[in-house]
């Protein structure tokens, strides 16, 4: 099963290294990452985050990172 296509004048996310991406951990809690990638978000249920990935590059600073819980 394929992904649906992108929106009108959305732009399709960037794939990221799964090789990478069976390494990289939550920065704060050193637990395990869910790949959302039709989010483009790296999400971290431990600590309630989801950091952004840009332009294929995972962003891991929970500065940069979406709550989860929405506040």
């Amino acid at each position: 099963m394929s992904d649906p296509p992108p929106a009108a004048g959305a732009t399709a996310p960037v794939p990221v290294d799964p090789r990478l991406l069976e390494v990289l951990v939550c920065p704060l809690t050193k637990g395990p990452l869910i790949y959302d990638r039709a989010a483009g978000e790296l999400i971290s249920r431990a600590a309630g985050l989801a950091y952004p990935i840009r332009d294929g590059i995972p962003i891991m600073l929970a500065e940069e990172a979406r709550r989860l819980d929405g506040g």
